[in-house]
């Protein structure tokens, strides 16, 4: 197999300008990942990985759909084949994802860090595999040696209400530079249709919060005592992840307790109730974000689940979603201008799965701005499906012509990997193009100091400033 040459100094760099732009503004920027699925416990404990499979295949449902497409079985995905022998099944079908991003993604992460400049192939698992586990196995390629590596000076992970958080505690008084922050993440509180699993975890909620949950007052007081439990490990960031944001009532919390009792009886709620409870525990949710002062996120439009069979087999997060055609428009509106006549409305990023609402985010953001907070709403980087250059570049080019992209906060790597933050490479490469190839086309102003400030300004400036931290 040939060498990866096309993944060279100017990848993706299609002119000079554009080269000039990353090579002398963007490249040693540091990063900051405001959302990743990383597991603190592995950071805390400074995990060093057992092999290549154990870093890099375990947990990355991008890698095992494309496995799955490309007909390898699932005792080499998922299920109890040897790690060598489910790394050399991905490396025999790594050729065959070509246009991918897993395509880039693999080469990238190869290079950087393990320093392989060979396409990996069935011919050279072995070699591979190899290599890259001598280095596995010495200090700057553990946990945190890896972030480290990548410059990242702050992790924001994701959490349940219910976690301990004990994890964050040792790392904030550890002498690790980077800073790992909790981020709330109570999705799970909004399922009132989610029947026994429902109520087992209001059991969980209430205890962690020391709080009997028993209707609609109680529920509220256990999750402020949630958000005051973040805050003081220093959590500042919520998110959802949810199909939409639904419609609901804000004057009627009665209809909201009604049904809340009837579940916790044992009954079940109609879709419409489902929504109006959700929308009206996620009001109130962001009505406590804005007195702490936090910045809330919401992911919405994905289709979860899909497979249902399989969820049974493998569980969730297993590859098994796809984009949604939900609504979007009207549910966000109507909880931000709620928000916003109360003058209750926090930082807020939106992050769009479904493409063909681009501009409706882009758009939907700057119906609710206002200074002295720069950005304070946020149409964000491109999500999951969509962290692809096709996808990238459209969620640029939405911001850029229906809002401010100057403003914009930036790249986040939203993965379970610590051998990810090559997506932050691909982003910077790709917009420093962007700029590039305006410049040279006339567009923009030939002042690459001042594109180049802009530059790092969405790099790495911008969400340091939106988060204010140091």
């Amino acid at each position: 197999m040939k060498k990866n040459t096309f993944i060279g100094e100017n990848f993706l760099l299609q002119n000079d300008t554009a080269r000039r732009l990353y090579h002398d503004y963007a490249r040693e920027m540091p990063v900051i990942d405001y959302h990743c699925h990383l597991p603190v416990n592995q950071i805390d404990e400074n995990r060093n990985f057992n092999n290549l499979t154990d870093i890099w295949l375990r947990g990355d449902h991008y890698k095992w759909r494309a496995m799955r497409t490309l007909g390898v079985a699932e005792k080499y995905i998922t299920g109890d084949a040897p790690d060598e022998e489910k790394f050399r099944r991905w490396a025999a079908i790594s050729p065959y994802t070509v246009r991918s991003p897993l395509f880039h993604w693999t080469q990238m992460e190869l290079k950087d860090p393990f320093g392989i400049e060979d396409l990996l192939c069935a011919e050279n698992a072995s070699a591979v595999y190899g290599h890259c586990n001598a280095l596995l196995q010495q200090p700057e390629y553990s946990a945190r040696g890896l972030l480290s590596h990548f410059r990242v000076t702050t992790v924001c992970t994701t959490d349940d209400p219910c976690d301990d958080l004990r994890h964050h505690e040792h790392l904030a008084a550890s002498d690790f530079t980077t800073r790992v922050l909790p981020a709330f993440r109570p999705d799970k509180v909004l399922r009132l249709d989610g029947g026994p699993a429902f109520r087992t975890y209001l059991d969980r909620l209430g205890d962690a919060a020391g709080v009997r949950i028993h209707g609609l007052d109680t529920l509220l007081e256990a999750l402020a005592k949630r958000v005051d439990y973040f805050h003081d490990r220093g959590g500042r960031l919520s998110d959802h992840g949810l199909n939409y944001i639904p419609r609901f009532d804000p004057h009627d919390a009665g209809r909201v307790e009604k049904d809340l009792a009837g579940v916790l009886q044992g009954r079940s709620v109609s879709p419409e109730a489902q929504d109006n409870y959700a929308g009206y525990v996620l009001f109130q949710l962001c009505r406590m974000y804005h007195r702490k002062g936090w910045v809330q996120q919401f992911h919405l439009g994905a289709l979860r689940n899909t497979n249902t069979r399989k969820l049974g087999i493998y569980g969730p997060d297993t590859g098994f979603d796809s984009i949604g055609d939900y609504p979007q428009a009207a549910g966000m509106a109507a909880l931000f201008d709620q928000l916003e006549q109360s003058e209750e409305l926090a930082k807020t990023i939106l992050y769009n799965l479904n493409p063909a609402d681009n501009e409706v985010f882009a758009s939907m953001v700057g119906n609710f701005n206002e200074g002295p907070s720069r950005g304070k709403m946020q149409y964000g980087a491109a999500w999951w499906f969509l962290d692809q250059l096709d996808g990238m570049e459209k969620q640029i080019n939405a911001l850029s012509q229906i809002g401010i992209l100057s403003c914009f906060v930036g790249m986040l790597t939203d993965s379970r990997s610590f051998l990810s933050y090559s997506r932050h490479e691909y982003f910077r490469r790709l917009l420093c193009n962007i700029f590039g190839k305006d410049i040279e086309a006339g567009y923009l102003p030939n002042d690459e100091k001042w594109i180049g400030s802009i530059i790092q300004d969405i790099c790495y400036h911008n969400a340091r400033q939106y988060f204010d931290w140091p």
